[in-house]
């Protein structure tokens, strides 16, 4: 294998002193410099991008699901949470875009309830078995329940009127002491088939965006259904997190107010089970969406608008003093809204193949970190609604981290981050963006080049990315990257990079000539082009009084992670 090198200055700490930290335009020669303090820790490196979540269960025990599963786990240190959709939708276990089923209940002829968990307990079993633990959503409505079963089940397909999916699963039940029931049969199954310590461990929610059509009842009923639910879990296990609401970005008015009514109830409402005030909540879930579109026929991104659905659920959330400090799980947190939208049908979702979506991802989830501390919440994590869609065209374009079993540029953003760990240190911000830049106006003018960085008593580690809103070609950013704070002692340095040539199995296919059934030698290539790669030979170091500089080329929509090992 033959590497690029890249340029390593050993430096003394008087010479670091004068490292000087500036962002230039794109146009002029003199590098942008990116300052590292590994000495200086602002936090825990929390691993809030070790969340994931699709709307088709079904697929998770399917072949291809089981793989990007296992890779998924293994890419991480700590256990990943997985979300999924339609855990108790009546069906027979299909699966299809935007729809699974798990036929959790239904009644016999007298209306008794049955229950059966064999294929929900499928779906827990296929995460348990590597180490990953379910957010465990409550939903969506089994037909003998809903209170308007006819039509029930949906076929939708990309190019489908999106609103056509929101049938009888979507609305309230139509005996609520019977869904209590089945909540409560759930919890005690899970407890008795997974043990009480593992049952702890996991977070229960109710539904999914009730603030629109995927839920068909009103906020208050909502409310309603939410205190019957929190009440029947916390019954079969008091110990077991309960949270809600999992609204959509609460800068949208709506969204806001629903989000808003419901913390009203839980902090000051009447329950509609207890009569007492309040209701039970031990995490807070909301989503938070950019809004690609297509300019002058390239796309444009739109990181803006996801920070600000951020930063306003932070700021309404610490508006609570009694709910501040609690968790918070982004439970959608995505470049757009709709993972089964492919790209041939809506042609501004063309960043997904490629490394605009893992450079977007990089440069998001730092800022993530940073908006939460600037508010003063817990931030536990950001789920990335994104996963992978069985027997589809290669590289069709879905919001996926993987097509047909091989990994894409974006999965690799994720190695990068499962190999940042102890706390994230100082990052100098003098550069053209810090996270306010980009909540307020995005990515629009000069690119975002930036780092996140970590230190642990053996490890550190420096992401750098080169973003932009708008994907066009652009020249390479010379990129120097003064690191003090390392011991002065020999240190491995490994440098992995997802560009064009690196890590990236879209332009591996294209290479190929874009096949559209990829021979077993194409796709052995393929998936060896999914892995993460090493840009340069891994090289010892000695640095000058704990101090270095890494000098590199870094193309546009590039992301590239000096990890360091002593």
């Amino acid at each position: 294998m033959f590497f690029k090198t890249t340029k390593i200055l050993l430096i003394n700490a008087a010479f670091y002193s004068a490292f000087s930290t500036a962002c230039f335009s794109q146009t002029q020669p003199t590098p942008v410099q990116i300052e590292v303090n590994l000495s200086t820790v602002k936090a825990p490196m929390k691993p809030i991008w070790a969340f994931f979540g699709y709307d088709e269960p079904n697929y998770t025990y399917m072949k291809d699901g089981k793989k990007l599963l296992t890779e998924i786990s293994q890419l991480s240190k700590v256990p990943v949470y997985v979300r999924v959709h339609s855990l108790l939708v009546t069906g027979d276990g299909e699966a299809a875009l935007k729809w699974g089923s798990t036929n959790a209940y239904t009644e016999d002829a007298q209306g008794k309830p049955v229950y059966n968990w064999t294929i929900v307990d499928k779906i827990f079993d296929t995460f348990l078995e590597r180490g990953m633990k379910p957010i465990a959503q409550i939903g969506f409505m089994p037909q003998a329940l809903s209170s308007k079963p006819e039509p029930y089940r949906h076929h939708w397909k990309p190019g489908d009127d999106y609103n056509d999916i929101y049938l009888g699963w979507a609305y309230p039940p139509k005996d609520y002491e019977k869904w209590a029931e089945l909540v409560y049969q759930w919890v005690k199954h899970s407890v008795a088939k997974y043990g009480q310590k593992e049952v702890e461990s996991w977070y229960w929610e109710l539904w999914n965006e009730p603030n629109i059509s995927y839920w068909k009842g009103t906020t208050e009923e909502y409310i309603k259904l939410y205190d019957y639910t929190a009440d029947a879990v916390k019954r079969a296990l008091p110990t077991a997190r309960m949270g809600g609401p999992e609204v959509t970005g609460p800068s949208w008015d709506k969204s806001e107010l629903f989000m808003k009514t419901f913390l009203d109830h839980i902090t000051k409402g009447k329950n509609y089970v207890t009569g007492k005030t309040g209701s039970p909540i031990d995490f807070i879930t909301y989503h938070a969406k950019g809004a690609p579109k297509l300019v002058d026929g390239h796309v444009q991104m739109n990181m803006g608008t996801q920070l600000r659905d951020l930063d306003k659920g932070f700021e309404i959330v610490a508006s609570y003093p009694a709910l501040k400090k609690l968790p918070i799980i982004i439970g959608e947190s995505d470049p757009e809204g709709c993972a089964a939208c492919s790209e041939d049908m809506s042609p501004q979702n063309a960043y997904r193949n490629g490394t605009m979506y893992s450079s977007y991802t990089a440069a998001s989830f730092a800022r993530k970190y940073e908006m939460s501390e600037a508010r003063g919440v817990n931030l536990l994590g950001a789920v990335s609604w994104s996963f992978e869609f069985e027997d589809q065209a290669w590289f069709r374009g879905f919001r996926d981290l993987a097509t047909n079993g091989v990994d894409k540029p974006v999965l690799n953003v994720f190695r990068m981050f499962g190999m940042m760990e102890g706390n994230r240190v100082e990052v100098k911000q003098n550069l053209a963006y810090d996270f306010k830049k980009v909540r307020d106006e995005s990515v629009r003018g000069q690119a975002d080049i930036n780092g996140l960085a970590s230190k642990s008593a053996s490890t550190a580690a420096v992401m750098v990315w080169n973003y932009h809103d708008d994907n066009v070609p652009s020249p390479d950013a010379a990129v120097k990257v003064a690191v003090k704070g390392l011991p002065s002692q020999k240190v491995q340095l490994n440098h992995y990079r997802i560009d064009k040539e690196n890590s990236n199995s879209y332009e591996a296919w294209k290479s190929m000539g874009s096949p559209k059934q990829p021979s077993e030698e194409q796709i052995r290539l393929l998936e060896k082009a999914g892995q993460l790669e090493l840009l340069t030979s891994p090289e010892w170091i000695t640095p000058k009084d704990g101090s270095v500089i890494i000098e590199m080329q870094l193309p546009r929509q590039a992301v590239s992670l000096l990890h360091f090992k002593w």
